[in-house]
Order: C-alpha cells, then structure tokens, then sequence
C-alpha cells in the first residue's frame, strides 16, 4: 500500500512539473465564480458588469488554433443573437504567448479589430480562470446562468455545435439549445459534450 501511495505522489509531481493542470474546474450544475480580466481596449471586465443579464456564453478561444479560425463567424453569431436577448458572449484567450506567440495581447487586439469583435476579447494572463472553468481545448464553452446577483450556474459545457469542420452541416447547435432552453426556463437538452479543439497551452511552470 505504501508503495502505491508513493507511487501515485511521484506521479502527480511529474504532472505538475510538466506544465499540466491537474484535472479540475466545474461540472455541470456547479455554482461559476466572476472574474475580471483585460479586453483588447485595455478596460477591466468582469461578469457582474452586465447588469440585467440573464446568463453568458463564456468561451475559451484562441487566435491560431483552426478551430478556433472555423468557429469564429459562429461566435460572433451567437453573439448578435443572443446579447440582445440577456446573454452576451464573453471570450477569453488563455494561451501562453510564450509558447504561442500568434496569441500574445497585440495580435488579439489586432484579431479583434479585423473581425469587428462585438463581444470582450478577454486575456488569461495567469491562466486561473481557465483552470478555475476546467477548460481544457480552444474553443470551450461554459454556459452560466443567472440564478440571482450572487449566482450562476454552469447549465452547459462543451463544443458550440456538432460540426467544427463545416457549419452549413450543422444538425445539432448545443449553445443555441442550451440558452433557447434558459430563456424559456426549461431544462437544457444537453449539458456536456466533448469540447473538440486544440489543447490549451498551459505556462511551463
């Protein structure tokens, strides 16, 4: 028994030492903390600035990663969709720059620019918000919603749809039917899928 229990902490020392978050963050049902981070215009945001929100769509994201490439019009979407409607979209890059550098603050400046971002670009500087959420892949979704001022809920985790490649064949838009449910105070459809993107990269620390 000793030798497993040894086993077992030299292990999780090799993880840690690698760089690799161990396994963690919210599950479904789970009460989401705020957080505040930087946007691309320099200004602070956090979830509590939204005052009559009903809910967020968060979203781990990335500039280099194709998926991330291949959701971005769809992001943008639920966005102008769905803000209107009490649950704006909240992007948050968590990449290490060093590590990645197409991700560092001026290029996600620059991609919000280029896109006409109607949504904060937020950065994880630390990355405690994404091991916090549990985010593991860009894009990775976490649908919170409002139970009062001082909680939210995560109601859905996971991918935006069931097509990464091609959004014209599109059959199932788990976002959308999560927050179509909320908004008519109905039980979300599906609440966790596979978050299907490149994997974050986490500071060599």
């Amino acid at each position: 028994m000793n030798a497993v229990k040894t086993f077992l902490a030299i292990a999780l020392l090799v993880v840690i030492s690698a760089g690799v978050p161990v396994k963690s963050g919210y599950e479904v049902g789970d009460t989401a903390t705020d957080f505040k981070l930087k946007n691309v215009d320099g200004k602070m945001i956090s979830l509590a600035d939204y005052k009559d929100a009903k809910g967020y769509i968060v979203i781990f994201n990335c500039n280099t990663c194709p998926y991330s490439k291949a959701y971005d019009d769809r992001i943008i979407a639920l966005n102008k969709k769905y803000a209107s409607q009490g649950f704006p979209v909240l992007t948050i890059n968590p990449n290490d720059p060093g590590l990645s550098p197409g991700d560092s603050f001026d290029e996600m400046k620059s991609q919000a620019n280029r896109k006409k971002y109607d949504f904060p670009y937020l950065v994880d500087e630390t990355q405690d918000v994404a091991r916090t959420y549990g985010a593991t892949n860009t894009p990775h979704v976490y649908v919170l919603n409002k139970i009062s001022d001082k909680e939210l809920r995560v109601a859905y985790i996971g991918a935006i749809d069931d097509n990464s490649r091609d959004a014209s064949a599109v059959s199932k838009k788990y976002v959308e039917d999560a927050v179509d449910a909320l908004l008519k105070s109905k039980s979300v459809p599906t609440t966790k899928t596979k978050a299907i993107g490149c994997t974050i990269k986490w500071k060599n620390s």
